[in-house]
């Protein structure tokens, strides 16, 4: 995967904080699809009894994933559509949502997620989330509507009751930055450091 230093750091920290409390058979959204390196990592976590159901609008993306997901034999489920849609297409609670907002890397930069769709999909992700599951969105304040986007998504989790909330945040204002939240019922915020998630 092409990423800064950074950016494969917080990458890393998600992925480390969503396969701590994800397990083989669980269902996993991936609610960006983008090239598929979150679907396969879930498809991973979830083994061969598992489910991924993955969206994203871009016909591109979904095929970028297909090329890099056809050798696993989980249940992966890909739909063009936009992650404010997931309750429409998934049923059943899942052990974890990620998101990684912006734009489709390697493509023009004209489609990226926007504010009021990603703020619908948190909700909804929310809504699907088992108890104890978790939520992780990778924000990029760096591009244009990033910015807007990545304060809007820290708005709505630091207005979250009843979550453990994990930030880290890359060096710079407009560094990546990652939230990553554990539907619980014990209001709880951390940031800047390692956090378990237990």
């Amino acid at each position: 995967m092409d990423c800064n230093v950074v950016q494969c750091s917080l990458l890393e920290t998600a992925h480390a904080l969503v396969s701590s409390k994800t397990l083989p058979g669980d269902a996993a959204v991936d609610a960006t699809v983008g090239n598929g390196h979150d679907t396969l990592f879930l498809a991973q976590c979830v083994g061969l009894k598992g489910e991924v159901i993955g969206f994203d609008v871009q016909q591109q993306a979904l095929d970028n994933a297909k090329h890099r997901l056809r050798a696993s034999d989980v249940s992966i489920n890909l739909h063009c559509a936009g992650h404010e849609e997931m309750d429409t297409y998934v049923q059943q609670e899942v052990a974890a949502v990620m998101f990684n907002l912006g734009y489709l890397p390697g493509s023009d930069k004209s489609t990226i997620t926007q504010t009021e769709t990603t703020l619908l999909a948190l909700g909804k992700a929310l809504a699907l989330l088992k108890n104890g599951g978790v939520l992780s969105v990778m924000c990029y304040p760096g591009h244009a509507g990033g910015d807007v986007e990545s304060r809007a998504v820290t708005n709505f989790f630091e207005n979250l009751d009843g979550s453990r909330m994990f930030r880290r945040e890359g060096a710079g204002e407009k560094s990546p930055f990652l939230i990553v939240i554990q539907k619980n019922g014990q209001p709880h915020v951390e940031a800047d450091r390692e956090l378990e998630l237990q």
